[in-house]
């Protein structure tokens, strides 16, 4: 039971990760792009929803890990 917490929550982590990852690449690409002010901007405010969700779900997975391995 516990096992299955803890590896649900390295699931969720690795995914919440990989959301992180692809912020910081879709960020790096449009400064490289070297886009005005206002186009960075509207790039940073979309890319921002998806950056918040992926935090959560690492959080998320985080402590269902560390609550599987307690509980354990």
């Amino acid at each position: 039971m516990f096992e299955l917490m803890i590896w649900g929550g390295v699931c969720l982590s690795l995914l919440g990760l990989a959301g992180l990852i692809w912020c910081i690449f879709r960020v790096a690409r449009a400064r490289r792009a070297g886009l005005q002010d206002d186009a960075l901007r509207a790039v940073i405010q979309s890319v921002l929803p998806i950056n918040m969700a992926a935090m959560f779900l690492s959080v998320i997975g985080l402590m269902l890990v560390v609550i599987g391995i307690i509980l354990s």
